[in-house]
């Protein structure tokens, strides 16, 4: 799991890169006295899915008969009694009341049956380890789900037999989720979410559905409400594990009609296949030890593929994005229109308000340090409670510290300070550790010209 679009750091202007400090007092205040209490979110806001049913089945079958690596899948497979789930290891506090809030969604939207419990045996363990632990079991990995296991330990020590196997399961039973306990509290929750999901559900990602966290650009973090219509379409009681593609797919139209009937009045859209050297472009692009070069390469690769196989949606305007924060500190100008270019593709497609929020950051920034505090302010607002409906605290405590300087640039410095202070405790959820939030909030501070000296 990649997480994507979190930190807006390098995007300093070239040639501001000399000696630099803050001239703001409030702002040192904030950075050297004890940060305010973290902040979460309390009410879910998801917005229901805007595709026809048709669409939506198709996706549904794209979704359960594939593995992520394009393996096809020979059979349905769910839980066939009521999911009882278990949290052990070192579980963080947040780690904790985020799963409880999580279990009570999935009961609440997807009528799915499912507790907690304390001990014994559980349908689903989730074990909280180190972020070494992960590393040193899937290099690759920042959480991951395994069937028929319980521990780590387990996984580990079985992880080459047949009961490990996704594509050998008929019906689901007992599964682990793997998180770290020593990483942000959002990145905790981000992956509660998705690898919780797809231990009730769905086992594929797909990089075409703009409004789910089935999809490997990680921008949606938290369930959306595609993804509930999904899972209760899964635990629906006309599907069972063991049914063929074709049986489910004979299912799906009364099951969709009876959860979705909006998504009967609908026209489909027709939508292509992703092609495997998309994906494998935007993961080399990605890849975290992957040289400059060859990233720069694999995401112009991308873009060409898109524009090859007429794309006109979020898929056209990803390589873009991912260009754009490639290059943004050696040529800013460039950047700013491969931003323009994804922002196009993005207004055209239905469903990618967070997708454009994520690119609105990274202009907005730049117009701060353009010092254009007006033009700043016109794409961070709306933006803000994009981020906030997403519950992306990292997002939105970035886009509120953005705020303060494009008010300090028009002259309003005590809202600055309101919104600077109020930025903090989001930011403590998605961030984490109070020496990030202080690093974040002085990298986001020295955009602004008027702090720069020296540049």
């Amino acid at each position: 799991m990649i997480r994507l679009g979190v930190l807006i750091l390098a995007l300093v202007l070239a040639g501001c890169n000399g000696a630099q400090s803050l001239e703001t007092a409030t702002r040192t205040k904030v950075a050297d006295s004890a940060l305010p209490p973290m902040k979460n979110f309390a009410t879910a806001r998801p917005t229901p899915p805007v595709r026809s049913n048709a669409n939506i089945a198709a996706d549904f079958l794209s979704l359960h008969f594939a593995l992520e690596s394009g393996r096809d899948l020979p059979v349905f497979t769910r839980f066939e009694m009521p999911i009882t789930v278990r949290l052990t290891g070192s579980p963080p506090p947040t780690m904790k009341s985020d799963l409880k809030r999580l279990l009570e969604r999935l009961r609440r939207e997807a009528g799915i049956d499912i507790r907690q419990v304390s001990g014994g045996t559980a349908n689903i363990t989730i074990e909280a380890v180190s972020h070494d632990q992960i590393r040193r079991a899937l290099p690759q990995a920042a959480c991951f789900v395994v069937p028929n296991a319980s521990s780590l330990a387990e996984f580990r020590r079985d992880r080459r037999k047949a009961k490990s196997n996704w594509s050998m399961l008929r019906s689901r039973e007992r599964l682990g989720i793997f998180i770290p306990y020593d990483v942000s509290p959002q990145e905790v929750r981000d992956c509660l979410h998705e690898e919780l999901a797809q231990a009730l559900g769905p086992l594929n990602d797909l990089y075409r559905l703009p409004d789910s966290v089935f999809n490997d650009d990680n921008v949606h973090t938290v369930l959306t409400g595609f993804d509930m219509l999904v899972l209760r379409a899964t635990y629906a009681p006309e599907l069972r594990s063991g049914m063929t593609r074709p049986q489910v797919a004979a299912a799906l139209p009364s099951v969709l009609r009876r959860l979705n009937p909006r998504g009967d009045s609908i026209a489909p859209i027709p939508y292509s296949e992703t092609p495997r050297n998309w994906i494998d472009a935007i993961q080399t692009a990605l890849g975290p030890r992957t040289e400059a070069s060859r990233r720069n390469r694999a995401a112009n690769t991308a873009a060409s593929i898109a524009m090859q196989s007429g794309w006109t949606d979020h898929r056209r305007a990803f390589p873009h994005y991912i260009i754009g924060r490639m290059i943004q500190l050696d040529d800013p100008e460039q950047a700013q229109q491969h931003y323009g270019t994804a922002l196009h593709y993005l207004a055209q497609t239905p469903g990618t308000e967070l997708h454009q929020a994520y690119v609105a950051t990274q202009t907005a920034a730049y117009a701060i340090a353009r010092g254009d505090g007006v033009g700043a302010l016109r794409q961070i607002n709306p933006s803000i409670d994009v981020m906030a409906r997403a519950e992306n605290a990292a997002m939105l405590a970035t886009l509120m510290m953005l705020k303060a300087e494009a008010l300090e640039l028009t002259g309003k410095p005590e809202q600055a300070r309101a919104v600077r202070l109020d930025s903090l405790g989001w930011a403590r959820y998605g961030f984490g550790s109070d020496w990030a939030v202080r690093s974040v909030m002085q990298d986001i501070a020295l955009l602004n010209p008027q702090n720069r000296t020296g540049g």
